[in-house]
């Protein structure tokens, strides 16, 4: 057993809620509800499950350039 701490973004038991969160360049981040959105984000999809969240992503994130290299 290991005494490092749990990563909160493989969460996915029961009660574990998850957000999508989009910034101004359309990149996407998976973000545990537990914590507070970081400035400069907006969240996109959610509360709802990891996997869920990550679906939401695949269908939603198509272009991966960054908006201010596009």
């Amino acid at each position: 057993m290991s005494d490092a701490p749990a990563n909160p973004f493989d969460g996915d038991g029961p009660g574990s809620v998850f957000y999508v969160l989009v910034n101004a360049e359309g990149r996407h981040s998976l973000w545990p509800g537990f914590a507070a959105v970081p400035d400069g984000w907006t969240t996109a999809h959610g509360p709802c499950e990891r996997q869920q969240a990550l679906d939401w992503i695949t269908a939603n994130w198509t272009d991966l350039t960054p908006a201010a290299q596009g």
